[in-house]
């Protein structure tokens, strides 16, 4: 086993901490979102190597690259439509990924720190993927979002979408960002549920097999 495949889930934790570090920083210094875009394309890839299966770990980094390459193409070469399409692909990918991750945590018998390192990124990952939904959401539905602390044009950054997306899933309380639409706060509880139980289940499972490991003889 090469040293990476023993620590996919390792790589894939400190790829989406230095992605939540690095987007702030891009909006602070008013780079393009088109760059913090890129930071996910690569978490995105990164998180696909962690696939089991050679086959579709393939089949699917494939369809990545080329969702990736569809997105950062010029919108008049892929129009709109194709667009979002990408989008929808990418967020759809990111959820395989999320699932995945969570498998291979919940499937230890025995509790080590890839195991540890898999659950830790199956919600990050998840926190990601319901931002870039959420982005998807006001960008699509107008006032669909209402950000107290937005200058300039209306709607949410990608940068914005991601802090509202992880204010939800740990249930911290809203303030400046809040849904206004139906269907914004649909998903807006689906997440905050999902989290809540993501914890809750996951913590449960490895601290009951890191016991059961610690009674075995």
């Amino acid at each position: 086993m090469s040293l990476y495949s023993g620590h996919r889930y390792a790589a894939l934790f400190y790829t989406l901490i230095l992605t939540l570090a690095a987007g702030p920083l891009l909006t602070a210094f008013h780079f393009s979102g088109d760059l913090l875009q890129l930071f996910l394309a690569f978490n995105l890839l990164v998180a696909l190597t962690g696939l089991p299966d050679r086959t579709s770990r393939t089949v699917l980094l494939g369809l990545a690259a080329a969702v990736v390459a569809l997105r950062f193409a010029p919108a008049s070469a892929v129009g709109e439509g194709m667009a979002t399409a990408t989008v929808a692909a990418g967020s759809g990918l990111a959820l395989v990924a999320v699932v995945s991750a969570i498998r291979f945590a919940l499937s230890a018998t025995a509790v080590d720190a890839e195991n540890i390192y898999a659950a830790l990124s199956a919600y990050l990952l998840s926190g990601l993927f319901f931002g870039v939904l959420h982005w998807t959401i006001a960008s699509t539905w107008s006032g669909s979002y209402a950000d107290s602390g937005a200058v300039g044009a209306p709607g949410l950054s990608l940068s914005t979408a991601i802090y509202f997306s992880f204010v939800t899933l740990a249930t911290l309380g809203y303030g400046d960002v809040v849904p206004k639409t139906d269907v914004a706060r649909g998903i807006a509880v689906l997440e905050a549920v999902a989290g809540q139980l993501y914890i809750a289940v996951t913590i449960a499972h490895l601290v009951g097999a890191r016991l059961g490991a610690g009674r075995r003889p």
